[in-house]
């Protein structure tokens, strides 16, 4: 079947005739996106970018044309009055969204099997230091800035203090004393696990027994006077802090059971995938290549890319994995893989969403949709007025968008966003893509309108009378 393929598309190149091959791959260099039969060609991509003084980087080339085609997908929707208001359409764009809370009820079921602490586990914890307890004094003393002599005067005024320090006025001291903003106002206390603190304090503060208060300890801050708390002056705080980390050892344990059952593998080539599909997220969303597999489910590069366009967009982590060195990317993809298996476990634990939160996820989608179309005044009802004069709802729809978008680039309008549930909703019934080729024509064609618009503005510069370094002193003329 392959051979007939083959050989019936090797036939239509031939009778298409060298010339007509030519013109297509030349066509399909020369379009940058596509959104339905509306075209942004490399050369208008590249007049944007210049236009809006943005270095000629096929990262901002992509950015600009996939909003463009967001923003002209949404205006395909808006011109046939579809506000993406069906339910089938809503759940399928918040897929991430529904998955999180599928997770957090399954968390929340798995560690309520967990056998609560008692009051024996805690105190053993506290006396085991496997949390660390401690008030503190801080007398400021920058080791860095400051003097050797203007160090040996704050050491005198820490150890004076700690000649007045006692455990019944030690919070008392502190209010009055301490430098440290971030504890005086709780009687310089902290709770806190190995390694968190500085290692002079924290071997300063394992070097006491309960109740007992430390002379002047340095450190990179200044000196501080340390109390080590009895367990039950810091049982409230403590057992707070102890739980919460007691939590997350039983929720890793369950997470790398579940892994281990699963027989999580990643793939060699998955450092490379994730590389490339942070530059072009789009063009990874049919991708069908296996980047882990597991007993139960493989793992694609498609649902990969799907996966980080939907974190959310103040955590940045396409910057962050920008960022990671290529040995950190193939545990991002198991971390994902181990999602994948928490929802299959969800589903066959038939944990699910009620009512009210289906139509909380629901409701959150169609505003999304409202604000994005009303922001850019392409609403149904916005474009009913004055469609027939514009040749029909669609076509005014586009014409606005177009006006937007080049107001945009000016900074003259605030910025609209689509979301990425939008923009997943939009592509998955309307036809849109950014094309790899196209983004590369109009980086190299922005390049070029740089360099030209650089030298005629260096050009029109006025000639200046003081001579270069080096050059000759020019000789006038009487």
């Amino acid at each position: 079947m392959y051979r007939r393929l083959a050989a019936s598309t090797i036939l239509a190149l031939s009778v298409a005739g060298c010339g007509a091959i030519k013109d297509a791959l030349g066509s399909h260099m020369d379009v940058a996106a596509r959104a339905g039969a509306k075209e942004l060609t490399s050369e208008q991509l590249a007049g944007m970018m210049v236009g809006a003084q943005m270095p000629p980087q096929k990262e901002l080339a992509n950015a600009v044309a996939t909003l463009w085609v967001n923003y002209h997908l949404l205006a395909q929707a808006a011109g046939r009055s579809d506000t993406l208001a069906d339910a089938k359409t809503a759940d399928e764009a918040m897929w991430a969204q529904i998955a999180q809370r599928k997770l957090q009820k399954l968390q929340t079921e798995v560690l309520s099997t967990q056998k609560p602490l008692d009051a024996a586990q805690y105190e053993k914890a506290y006396a085991d230091g496997e949390l660390l307890a401690a008030r503190h004094i801080l007398i400021l003393g920058d080791k860095n800035a400051l003097k050797p002599a203007q160090i040996d005067s704050v050491r005198r005024v820490a150890d004076n203090i700690r000649r007045q320090v006692t455990a019944a006025n030690f919070v008392a001291m502190v209010k009055r004393y301490s430098g440290d903003p971030g504890s005086k106002d709780a009687g310089g206390e902290y709770v806190f696990p190995a390694g968190q603190m500085v290692p002079e304090f924290e071997m300063g503060t394992r070097a006491l027994k309960p109740g007992e208060i430390s002379d002047p300890i340095q450190t990179a801050y200044g000196f501080h006077i340390i109390m080590r708390e009895t367990y039950p002056e810091a049982q409230v705080k403590f057992d707070s802090a102890y739980s919460a980390i007691a939590a997350q050892k039983a929720e890793s344990t369950w997470m790398a059971s579940v892994e281990k059952g699963g027989d999580v593998k990643v793939k060699d080539e998955a450092a490379a995938m994730v590389r490339a599909m942070l530059e072009n997220l789009d063009g990874f969303r049919s991708n069908r290549t296996v980047l882990a597999t597991s007993r139960s489910v493989d793992l694609r590069a498609s649902r990969v890319a799907n996966w980080i366009a939907a974190f959310p967009p103040q955590m940045q982590i396409k910057q962050q994995l920008m960022q990671q060195p290529d040995s950190v990317l193939p545990e991002f993809v198991r971390s994902l893989m181990r999602n994948e298996l928490l929802l299959r476990s969800a589903d066959s634990a038939k944990i699910g969403l009620d009512s009210t939160e289906t139509e909380q996820i629901r409701g959150a989608f169609r505003s999304s949709v409202q604000q994005s179309m009303g922001g850019l005044g392409i609403l149904p009802s916005q474009l009913a007025d004055s469609a027939e004069a514009a040749g029909g709802p669609a076509a005014l729809a586009a014409s606005r968008i177009d006006t937007f978008f080049a107001k945009l680039l000016k900074n003259e309008v605030q910025f609209i966003d689509i979301s990425e549930p939008v923009s997943l909703a939009l592509r998955s019934k309307y036809e849109g893509r950014v094309n790899e080729s196209g983004l590369d024509r109009a980086v190299v064609i922005a390049t070029e309108l740089k360099a030209k618009a650089d030298s005629a503005a260096s050009a029109a510069l006025p000639q200046t009378e003081v001579p270069m370094p080096g050059a000759p002193p020019e000789t006038k003329r009487p």
